[in-house]
């Protein structure tokens, strides 16, 4: 109720408690499992006994999945999303991006701008372009919430520009743009994916409200808009003429030398302070920041769930201490040694451990596709890597507590156990 997001609190909720279900059931299919190959282990005593003490109905196999599970599935899929989102920033970001993106630039200033830039040789590339602010609110009528539902360019206002040819690198995938002298009906060019998510197509009349003004433009392209590469992109552009007399400022990008950009931003902020000059670096350093303390956060709320679970991994295995006295005095009786009773112990633990692990990683691939998905609304891929290290770990984690309540088992004397028993 005080998260502010319900919808994922419940979600996490709901997670949590499918993630114990699951972890139930796996530990069931574990102990049948174990059950149905146990008898093709022959001429593998450790192995064999280590499957039949996994089988049984008062085995550990449930409380050690349960127990090292849950913390396990968090840390998996913590670990499946942060390195979505670090692999998201790198491939979606440009090996180029701009050095400086600059807002309120007032047209009487344009051109002395542009005179300062494009003259310095250490910038490459400058890209301009003027900038209004609009809320999308009907298509071909009706409210456009109702015909395109809650998508993210509806959600308030968005940058609206004009251009009376297509700017530099634009890729028109569909329809055709305005003549330069088009002087009739307003007519608009849309981002192709945000048209078709919102399920537009060619020739659609969009209403606009800019500064109070409804403008209605019929849409006449789609073009391709990748607003990964931290340069300028708008989802809406509109022909010259539906725009003029309206108030707007401009916007531009400034790709340049690591070594002049001190220089460009000291000379702009002196001619014009009103300029607000915005480091692209800087701005993908804060993103980078805010999801490493987020993925931080995370991981120590998923540690101490995992130390609760080894808790409760060891008090199991101590409350089994007894049952392993009787279980190695009888197999001593019978002829097995210490190493096989060893040994049977350990892939006992290193089993459970490694199928709790197993179904800790394939739920955390799961949560977080989920998350990268639904939340993030990116892409995902798995990665194997931090797939291996929680497998282990759960394998690792219970083979050390099975051992160390081995250790009096395999020192007890036969007989005196089982003459107190008798």
């Amino acid at each position: 109720g005080f998260s502010g997001v319900p919808e994922l609190a419940l979600g996490t909720l709901g997670g949590i408690v499918v993630a114990l279900l699951v972890l139930g059931l796996a530990a069931l299919g574990l102990r049948r499992f174990a059950r149905r190959i146990g008898h093709r282990a022959r001429g593998r005593p450790a192995l064999r006994l280590a499957l039949s003490a996994i089988g049984s109905p008062r085995g550990e196999a449930t409380a050690v999945v349960l127990s090292l599970g849950l913390g396990l599935s968090v840390l998996a899929a913590v670990g499946q999303i942060d390195t979505n989102l670090r692999a998201a920033i790198d491939r979606d970001l440009p090996e180029v991006a701009p050095s400086y993106f600059f807002v309120d630039i007032q047209p009487d200033q344009i051109e002395g701008f542009l005179a300062r830039v494009k003259g310095d040789p250490a910038v490459s590339r400058v890209d301009t372009a003027p900038m209004l602010r609009g809320v999308l609110t009907r298509i071909n009528g009706r409210d456009a919430r109702a015909v395109a539902g809650d998508h993210w360019v509806l959600r308030g206002d968005r940058g609206l520009t004009y251009s009376a040819a297509p700017p530099e690198r634009t890729v028109i995938t569909a329809g055709a743009w305005w003549p330069e002298d088009y002087a009739g009906p307003p007519q608009m060019s849309f981002a192709r994916a945000e048209a078709e998510e919102m399920g537009l197509k060619l020739h659609d009349r969009v209403t606009v409200n800019v500064l109070g003004r409804d403008i209605e433009a019929g849409i006449t392209s789609f073009r391709e808009v990748d607003f990964g590469t931290g340069g300028i992109g708008f989802v809406m552009v509109m022909n010259p003429a539906a725009l003029s007399g309206a108030p707007h400022s401009w916007i531009a990008t400034v790709y340049a030398d690591p070594a002049a950009e001190a220089a460009i931003l000291r000379d702009l902020a002196d001619a014009w302070p009103n300029i607000t000059a915005i480091r692209v670096k800087d701005a993908i350093d804060r993103v980078s920041g805010a999801l490493a303390a987020i993925a931080r956060a995370t991981a120590i709320a998923a540690g101490v769930t995992l130390l609760t679970g080894v808790v409760v991994l060891i008090g199991a295995a101590a409350a089994g201490e007894r049952a392993r006295v009787q279980e190695a005095a009888v197999l001593k009786t019978l002829g097995a040694t210490r190493a096989t009773v060893l040994a049977s112990f350990a892939l006992r633990s290193a089993l459970m451990g490694a199928a709790a692990g197993l179904v800790a990683v394939a739920f955390g691939a799961a949560a977080g596709w989920a998350v990268m998905r639904f939340v993030m609304e990116g892409s995902f891929r798995f990665e194997p890597v931090s797939a291996v290290a929680i497998v282990t770990g759960g394998a690792l984690v219970t083979l050390v507590a099975g051992l160390l309540f081995a250790l009096r088992p395999l020192a007890a004397r036969p007989a005196q156990v089982l003459r107190a028993r008798g």
